[in-house]
């Protein structure tokens, strides 16, 4: 049997992360659009995502569990971690709602860089590389669907009802609490998932990939969406995922693009830039 060239082999390695970069950040997008769904600014999914990854990857390296075991056990301390921080932070709203998911985040960085067993700054390594590309595509399948199948009930009723005025939701009998708190949770749970395979398909994590940068990245997939469908934010973050590629050869200005891309959205197209393709479409 021939051997495949070495250059050959690097691309194909290459553009097969890039395969499963885009599903993984996809579902990055959805565990921030289901809670601006609801009118809350929480950037507290990449500190979900941290804890998908470092759970998937101890519970793979230290105890040894299978993944199809791993894969949903990874979503409990997420989900654990939402709930505990969900009481006090859901008090809040806005910008005080988004610095303080942000300190949050930032807390648990720094327990990841000063516990021996989180593997400090330099991380934790040799994770075996089980997740599949069927299973991540599969897994943002089902999660597009489910919201999009909600989206279209009495709760994605109730839930647009909050995003455009609360005082009047409330006044029609909305349980304000309640959805926060159920979308807070629905995206611990897709940041979860979206760590665990992260993590078993880089083989490696690190403290600084669950940072303010990342939780930034995961708003601008969906602010570059939108939230109109659950399909737009997932759009967006394949856009800014395959625009660094596209920028390969500018390296020095990808977030120069970047940062330009997502203001011009912003300012002209603040309801993202497929939402307003798609509700075109459907005039």
């Amino acid at each position: 049997m021939m051997a495949v060239p070495p250059w050959l082999d690097d691309l194909l390695w290459t553009y097969q992360n890039l395969i499963h970069s885009l599903g993984i950040n996809g579902l990055l997008a959805l565990s921030m659009y289901v809670v601006l769904a609801v009118g809350q600014l929480s950037l507290g999914q990449a500190a979900f995502m941290g804890l998908g990854a470092y759970g998937s990857a101890l519970l793979t390296l230290k105890l040894h569990w299978p993944f199809w075991v791993v894969l949903p056990a990874s979503c409990v301390a997420p989900a654990m971690f939402a709930l505990a921080v969900g009481v006090p932070t859901l008090r809040l709203s806005g910008v005080y709602l988004a610095i303080a998911t942000i300190g949050l985040g930032e807390v648990l960085r720094a327990v990841y860089l000063n516990i021996d067993l989180f593997g400090g700054a330099l991380g934790l390594s040799g994770i075996p590389a089980r997740a599949e590309t069927w299973m991540i595509y599969g897994l943002l399948a089902a999660a597009v669907i489910v919201l999009w199948l909600i989206g279209r009930s009495r709760i994605g009723r109730a839930m647009e009802a909050m995003r455009e005025d609360e005082t009047a939701a409330q006044v029609m009998g909305v349980d304000i609490r309640r959805y926060r708190m159920g979308a807070l949770l629905a995206s611990a749970l897709l940041a979860g998932i979206a760590g665990a395979l992260g993590a078993h398909v880089s083989s490696f994590i690190g403290p600084n990939e669950y940072g303010f940068q990342p939780a930034v990245t995961i708003l601008s997939f969906a602010l570059l969406g939108g939230i109109g469908t659950p399909l737009a934010p997932v759009l967006g973050a394949a856009v800014l995922t395959l625009l660094p590629e596209a920028l390969r050869g500018f390296s020095d200005l990808r977030l120069v693009f970047n940062g330009v891309i997502i203001v011009l959205a912003v300012l002209f197209l603040p309801n993202g830039v497929f939402a307003w393709r798609m509700r075109r479409r459907a005039a």
